[in-house]
């Protein structure tokens, strides 16, 4: 079974919510990137997101895009990334890992995607396209590779139930209107909207953009089936780059993961 598959059915099987944390490949460096990754796991976090480095990454805020220029004059590309999960796995081949990038760079990969040596990556979501389509269907074949669509406050409901259907790993729910790194979480118009998400979904539904506190994770984690947090933890990569000290991004993982254990609650329930 794909690990992104098991490991948000046993999550659900012990009613608990899935943390996903996401950073992007090559910053500062792929060593610290390998030296992160390991910490997320340390720190209690489900699954991790690779971002792929990109010249115009478009549903991006500042501080991501800021990280995809750092790696880029790296010398950051899927190649290297695929490089350097192979040495994760060598210590680590029970963690799920999705790739989030752009059409154009996978599309270059082809041939590395197919491969997908050792069954390494486990889901990739392409945020240039549309959520009801997949990397199939621009001729990119691998079975073992699992789909993410991603689903915002604007998507039209007739779109929804084909966007949710699409979507074998998990749906990506868009939090907020705008790029990633935004604030002002209305927390009821996502309760509606992953509600209805899941009326069609098959998998899971997990709520991004926008969440930076514990607070944000304690109230998004009771209506949806996990959190992903990024542009937080991408800031406190930028800010410990020289030091390469990220023990600061394991505390706050560590106390997201710890909020209310994570166990999920119907609201009718005392906290």
């Amino acid at each position: 079974m794909n690990r992104l598959t098991k490991t948000l059915s046993d999550l659900k099987d012990n009613n608990k919510k899935a943390l996903v944390a996401y950073l992007v490949a090559g910053d500062p460096d792929i060593s610290s990137t390998i030296e992160l990754m390991n910490l997320f796991v340390e720190s209690g976090v489900d699954v991790i997101e690779i971002g792929v480095p990109f010249t115009d990454p478009i549903a991006e805020g500042p501080i991501i895009q800021k990280a995809h220029d750092r790696a880029l004059k790296n010398n950051i590309s899927l190649e290297s990334i695929f490089n350097m999960v192979s040495e994760f796995r060598k210590h680590n081949n029970e963690t799920p890992l999705v790739l989030m990038g752009y059409l154009n760079t996978f599309i270059f990969y082809k041939k590395l995607i197919e491969e997908n040596h050792n069954n390494a990556i486990d889901s990739i979501l392409v945020v240039d396209i549309p959520g009801e389509l997949n990397l199939k269907d621009y001729g990119i074949h691998s079975p073992n590779i699992n789909t993410i669509s991603l689903i915002s406050p604007t998507t039209q409901i007739n779109r929804i139930e084909s966007i949710a259907k699409n979507s074998t790993g998990f749906v990506y729910y868009v939090t907020l209107r705008g790029v990633t790194g935004a604030s002002n979480l209305d927390v009821n118009e996502i309760s509606n909207n992953v509600e209805e998400i899941k009326k069609h979904a098959s998998v899971p539904t997990l709520a991004g953009f926008g969440i930076k506190s514990v607070e944000d994770a304690k109230l998004l984690s009771d209506c949806s089936d996990g959190i992903i947090i990024g542009s937080s933890i991408v800031q406190m990569i930028e800010e410990s780059s020289k030091s390469k000290e990220f023990d600061r991004i394991g505390n706050y993982l560590t106390e997201i993961k710890k909020a209310r254990s994570w166990v999920s609650f119907k609201i009718y329930y005392l906290p």
